[in-house]
């Protein structure tokens, strides 16, 4: 994870030379990326991988030898906490559960609007988890059926539940579609103090953005029943 201010230093993995030109020169634009090696194959990924300080690996998955999902799973075998956003024109279901599984953070697909994808990179490179729209019915499935301990029969237990009692407070608000203003109103404590916990719930559960942890948080039960129904009840 890298200091907020700091320069990114990515791996730029992408065998189509003119994509992979014109993606460079637009990540260099921001003086916050810096392109430190490019890779045009999975085996070259994963050496780069190993002779360079880096805080991102931006990753396209068809690429020749060994491939993209393989160079991303080698890669984080040796680098558990190197970061990877995947970058693709593919967007298979199977495809997305086996990036799930080879251990990456972000999944966009190719055609992303710039600034999106800069998001998209910075987000990642900082700890949290970026996944195409495409993506997200695999993530659940992959959640219900293949790893049964995420979603546990008895979820309100508190060693499961990484979430505080004021931040499934706030985030039963949240799924409410409350406003940081209107939740501060309600709880009567400040919107800077919201803010912070929004953004520490976002952390925790690893996702972007508040829908995704309303809906996460209800699928995996960090939101004690109680106050969703306390949260309707204040007419929500």
């Amino acid at each position: 994870m890298t200091k907020q201010g700091a320069v990114l230093r990515i791996l730029l993995v992408e065998d189509d030379e003119l994509f992979r030109l014109g993606l460079r020169m637009r990540l260099q634009q921001e003086t916050s990326l810096e392109i430190v090696a490019e890779a045009e194959d999975g085996e070259q990924a994963v050496e780069l991988a190993n002779r360079y300080p880096l805080d991102l690996v931006l990753l396209d998955i068809g690429l020749p030898g060994i491939g993209g999902i393989e160079a991303c799973r080698q890669i984080k075998q040796q680098h558990p906490t190197l970061p990877i956003l995947v970058l693709t024109s593919r967007s298979e279901k199977p495809v997305v559960s086996r990036l799930i599984a080879a251990g990456a953070q972000g999944y966009c697909l190719k055609g992303i609007p710039a600034e999106s994808l800069i998001l998209a990179v910075r987000s990642v490179a900082a700890g949290a988890s970026w996944w195409d729209q495409t993506a997200t019915t695999e993530i659940r499935a992959a959640f219900e059926g293949n790893s049964p301990t995420v979603l546990p029969a008895k979820t309100n237990e508190p060693t499961e539940n990484p979430l505080t009692k004021r931040e499934q407070e706030i985030l039963a608000l949240v799924a409410a579609g409350k406003s940081n203003q209107e939740i501060a109103e309600i709880l009567y404590i400040a919107p800077g103090t919201v803010r912070v916990h929004v953004h520490a719930i976002l952390q925790k559960l690893e996702v972007r953005d508040r829908t995704q942890a309303a809906v996460l948080a209800i699928q995996k039960g960090l939101v004690a029943p109680e106050l969703l129904i306390n949260s309707r009840a204040l007419g929500i």
